[in-house]
C-alpha cells in the first residue's frame, strides 16, 4: 500500500492548489490505477481536509468512478431512450447472456467490463455502444459479439 499511497499523494499534490480539487484528484487516481481505490479515500480526505463521507459520496454519486479495477475490454451499451426504441434492451440482455455478467459487472475471468450509459451521441445510429472508447452504430447481436472479441482479441 506504501507504494500506492505514494502514487496517491503525488496525485493530490498536482491538484492540491485546484479549485474544487477533489474531482480532478479523483479523476487523476483512476487515471493512475484504472480505478479509484477504496483504501485511498481516507488519504484523499485528510490530504484535502475533507470528510471521508464527503470523499465517498462523490466516488458512489458519479458512474464514471470505478471502484474496482475494470476489465481489459470496456463495452458501455447505450440505454437511452432513442437506442431503445430500436432495440437496446435486446442488446442488453444478449450482452449480459453471452458474458454471463450483468450490467456494472466484469466478467469473472476478467475479460470485460460492461457497463450502461444513457446517451453516447449517437442517437441515429442506434442502438450504440462504445468499445474501449470507440463508438460503434447500428448494432445487433452478432456485430456486438464481433468487435467484443475484436477488442479481445487484440489484448491476447
Amino acid at each position: 500500500m506504501s507504494d500506492m499511497a505514494d502514487r496517491a499523494r503525488a496525485v493530490v499534490d498536482a491538484h492540491r492548489g485546484d479549485r474544487g480539487a477533489l474531482l480532478p484528484v479523483l479523476h487523476g487516481l483512476q487515471a493512475e490505477f484504472g480505478y479509484v481505490d477504496q483504501a485511498l479515500l481516507p488519504l484523499v480526505a485528510k490530504e484535502l481536509n475533507l470528510s471521508r463521507a464527503d470523499v465517498h459520496g462523490v466516488v458512489s454519486f458519479y458512474t464514471d468512478f470505478r471502484t474496482e479495477p475494470a476489465g481489459r475490454t470496456v463495452v458501455k451499451l447505450c440505454r437511452a431512450e432513442a437506442c431503445q426504441s430500436v432495440g437496446a434492451e435486446r442488446l442488453v440482455a444478449h450482452a449480459e447472456q453471452v458474458l454471463g455478467s450483468k450490467v456494472g459487472q466484469t466478467t469473472a475471468d476478467g475479460s470485460v467490463t460492461l457497463e450502461q450509459v444513457f446517451c453516447l451521441g449517437n442517437c441515429a445510429l442506434g442502438p450504440a455502444a462504445q468499445v474501449d472508447g470507440r463508438l460503434h452504430g447500428n448494432l445487433d447481436e452478432a456485430a456486438l459479439d464481433s468487435i467484443i472479441a475484436e477488442a479481445e482479441a487484440g489484448k491476447a
